[in-house]
């Protein structure tokens, strides 16, 4: 549970209901994330989307690195039956979303309102404790009497730049990572000024974000079912409607497996990190990596294909006493890098070469751990040389060592027709039942919508590993599919377990 100075919850008593949109595949990532962060307890899932229930705070909550995005939730239930009834009726059964039980809702805006409105204190009591002492009064008169006006001015002027100053400094230390103003943060403290004005629930203003999938996207459109719901809240609680600037927006996920009611908690996705000035590989799949990697204070991490360096972003912000290094051959990925590093703050953290990943210029066993999204599409053609890359990187890593890759479909049909070894993806040689698939999810999902975090993750984990022969010294560990988007991928995880010859 996260705590505030004095040791008052931070969150509501009882704890809120959130979920998260994930990545498909990045469900269990989450799963291990918001217990480890949060405290988290109750933990559900469905795909594509993570369940739980915490007492952690705004600030808590905004360091969530394997979501998408965030939301609280308003009501979870059943699909709608769109095969046997009438469209008439479906619009009836979404009006019943508010009419049935509206003291959900209610119970929910005010849970919203309490989060930005504890976050707002907080704001100003950091920003508070950030100004320098004063002087004191008569310090101040004998001063006044000896400058003139002019003289005066100038030094409040310098006053004002110092209290900016050391605001900003204050800010960056609580995890805003940019010298200016975070414009999160800008909107989040809009969002609470907003909230305090409608402390009225009559005078609240909102929009309704529908999204439709499945079959009954084929039945009606998102706005129609948007405009259903809209006007059902209207009538319910008097709320007005403004599509430009709401105080609140409603978020509602229609699908064949269920029906999902929440409350944006950030304007902002997660996903949408202030300190990536040029985004390379997705930052949540990036941190997911890294997140297996077993990074250890003082170890020497490498990624020798970094691209713009987003990996080893995710990695030098979540652990930050550790050496990177990141290697690529392009000099323009390597200038991208470089202005990621430079607008992150971590030049002096991450060191880049330009050298190739088949020629590292570091010594045998040397490195601790590897994290490398191998490039692949039209562009990168690697060919037959995935398996002289995988050789190198066996070499430079020491004994005990940790490989984490991010490989495609093609990456691992040429890895499994290697005559030293062969990575399937699992004893059928098939591409389901995979951690992080929608195959992994229990067989009764459809009529429970969601089921508790279980085993059924690590169980269809080892059915692929067991099928999974070492690469050289390299022995495979987890395997994950995840998506890309119009594309999926592998993540592998290898552990060296001797070194080459022995």
């Amino acid at each position: 549970m996260a705590a505030v100075p004095g040791g008052r919850r931070s969150g509501p008593a009882a704890g809120a209901r959130f979920f998260c949109t994930a990545g498909r595949g990045l469900e269990p990532f989450l799963m291990r994330e918001v217990r480890s962060r949060l405290a988290a307890t109750q933990v559900e899932y469905i795909s594509g989307k993570v369940f739980f229930t915490t007492c952690s705070d705004l600030n808590m909550l905004k360091k969530l690195k394997s979501a998408e995005r965030l939301f609280l939730l308003i009501k979870k239930q059943l699909p709608f039956n769109v095969s046997s009834v009438s469209k008439g009726k479906i619009f009836n059964e979404m009006q019943r979303l508010t009419n049935d039980d509206p003291e959900s809702w209610l119970n929910a805006i005010s849970i919203w309102k309490n989060l930005l409105e504890l976050n707002a204190k907080k704001v100003k009591l950091s920003q508070k404790n950030a100004n320098p002492l004063k002087r004191k009064v008569g310090e101040n008169d004998i001063i006044a009497k000896k400058l003139k006006t002019a003289e005066m001015q100038e030094i409040q002027e310098k006053k004002e730049c110092q209290v900016e100053k050391q605001i900003e400094e204050e800010t960056l230390e609580q995890g805003n990572f940019t010298t200016k103003r975070d414009k999160s943060q800008e909107e989040l403290q809009n969002d609470v000024a907003e909230a305090v004005d409608t402390h009225n629930q009559n005078d609240l203003t909102f929009r309704v974000s529908c999204r439709c999938s499945g079959a009954i996207a084929k039945t009606f459109t998102a706005q129609e079912a948007g405009r259903v719901i809209g006007i059902a809240l209207m009538k319910q609680f008097g709320w007005k409607a403004d599509l430009r600037n709401p105080n609140v927006e409603i978020f509602i996920h229609l699908s064949d497996i269920y029906c999902v009611v929440g409350i944006p908690v950030f304007r902002v996705p997660l996903a949408s990190r202030a300190y990536i000035k040029t985004a390379g590989l997705r930052s949540t799949i990036a941190w997911a990596m890294a997140s297996l990697a077993e990074i250890k204070a003082g170890a020497v991490v490498l990624d020798p294909m970094c691209g713009l360096g987003t990996i080893l972003l995710e990695a030098a912000k979540e652990w930050p006493d550790v050496y990177y290094v990141g290697a690529d051959v392009s000099d323009s990925q390597l200038l991208g890098a470089c202005d990621n590093l430079k607008a992150a703050g971590l030049k002096d953290k991450i060191e880049l070469l330009k050298v190739s990943v088949i020629e590292l210029p570091l010594p045998s066993e040397s490195v601790d751990t590897i994290i490398s999204d191998i490039p692949f599409g039209k562009k990168f053609k690697l060919g037959k040389d995935i398996k002289h890359i995988i050789q190198e990187m066996e070499r430079v890593l020491r004994v005990g060592g940790t490989i984490v890759l991010l490989l495609s479909e093609d990456h691992h049909r040429r890895l499994k027709g290697c005559e030293e070894s062969s990575v399937p993806l699992n004893s059928k040689g098939s591409r389901t039942d995979k951690p992080g698939s929608t195959e992994l999810l229990n067989p009764e999902e459809k009529a429970a919508i969601s089921q508790p975090a279980s085993s059924s993750f690590a169980a269809s984990n080892q059915e692929c590993l067991d099928g999974m022969p070492p690469f050289g010294s390299l022995v495979p560990v987890e395997c994950y599919r995840v998506s890309l988007g119009k594309t999926d991928a592998l993540i592998y995880k290898y552990k060296k377990s001797h070194s080459p010859g022995q």
